[in-house]
């Protein structure tokens, strides 16, 4: 259950600054690489000659060669070249419309024709230098959709998280979830509360007082195929919650990209952008290495919770007015899964009418 016809992140610049890397998504089994002039190109991880995986090759003067017996591959899928042999009329692999920017390399596993990189979604801050960002990148044996679940219900801090950003005014505070167009927001204000402890060191990573009362948000943001933003932060009681000034507050972005390898497994490309201190190295690897333990503990969560699952797959699960941020997304996709799904069908009646066509006129 996810969508083909658009923009995941695959990867990011360092993971192919050495060699090819191997990565499924969304069940395909890809290769990415940095070619000639040092542009990013995808293929299919499959070397046409004898079926050996090409990440497990090398790039040579911009061309990606087979690990295995060195056929050498073109950006488009064709071959180029291999010693001694006569390659050039190999048929050409699969190649995979990719687009490096905002520091993350997204690539489209669909239909190769419906491409359009103005479809990436755009991230304002990524190209601000008033901003800073900090991320890493999990693995995780869970339907995706598990984690949409878990990040548009922010309920669950109070205990799996309760040592770092979980307090019991998260569940006191009702959530409000709409839906407009393709995107849900879930939103939860909590006034005159104390920090908890990730929020009491950005406080002070901002030079504020950790120790008087507060006002905290939580606006969650789910658009297609799988990108979650999470508006996040805390302010100085009194001084206007979210609409704050700078001076009295901490906020950031909490990144999600989570982008499908299988139907029970994912990659989870996680980050935190922030407006305050950009210039503070310090201060990112140490937000970052916060969110860090943070996130492992959704991982340890998620995997588990996917055990049951699979082992119960007839059992229905419950639904509660905390879960709505999370069917309400659910609902989005299974609707763009089913439209992509008809307009697919749709195309091969037309091509196999255009070939009938042409089998009786000939």
């Amino acid at each position: 259950m996810f969508l083909k016809n658009a923009w995941y992140v695959a990867c990011t610049p360092d993971e192919i600054a050495e060699k090819p890397l191997g990565r499924q998504i969304c069940n395909e089994r890809m290769v990415f690489y940095r070619g000639k002039d040092g542009v990013v190109a995808a293929l299919e991880d499959f070397c046409p000659h004898r079926g050996a995986p090409l990440s497990l090759g090398w790039v040579e003067q911009g061309e990606l060669m087979c690990g295995y017996h060195g056929l050498r591959m073109n950006p488009d899928g064709t071959c180029s070249s291999m010693v001694g042999q006569r390659v050039r009329a190999f048929p050409s692999i699969r190649s995979f419309p990719v687009v490096e920017r905002y520091g993350f390399i997204w690539v489209w596993p669909g239909d190769a024709e419906l491409a359009d990189p103005a479809k990436i979604h755009h991230l304002a801050w990524a190209e601000d230098p008033a901003w800073a960002y900090g991320g890493g990148l999990y693995h995780i044996n869970c339907d995706f959709r598990l984690m949409i679940d878990n990040l548009m219900d922010l309920t669950h801090e109070t205990y799996v998280h309760a040592t770092s950003i979980g307090q019991a005014e998260i569940e006191e505070a009702p959530p409000a979830t709409r839906t407009i167009g393709d995107e849900v927001v879930t939103s939860r204000y909590m006034h005159n509360i104390k920090p908890p402890p990730f929020w009491a060191a950005a406080l002070r990573g901002n030079g504020l007082a950790d120790d008087v009362l507060c006002d905290r948000w939580q606006i969650c943001r789910f658009t297609p195929p799988s990108h979650i933003l999470i508006e996040v932060g805390v302010a100085h009681a009194g001084k206007g919650g979210y609409d704050a000034p700078p001076e009295f507050k901490a906020s950031s972005i909490v990144v999600d990209f989570l982008t499908p390898e299988t139907e029970t497994s994912m990659w989870y490309f996680w980050g935190m952008a922030r407006n305050f201190k950009p210039e503070d190295a310090q201060l990112t690897a140490s937000i970052r290495e916060g969110q860090g333990k943070i996130f492992a503990e959704d991982l340890a969560m998620l995997e588990a919770q996917q055990r049951n699952l699979s082992e119960n797959p007839d059992r229905k699960l419950l639904k509660l007015n905390i879960d709505s941020g999370g069917v309400q997304s659910r609902e989005v996709l299974e609707r763009l899964v089913a439209a992509e799904a008809a307009e697919r069908a749709k195309r091969m009646a037309a091509s196999v009418g255009a070939r009938a066509t042409q089998a009786a006129a000939g």
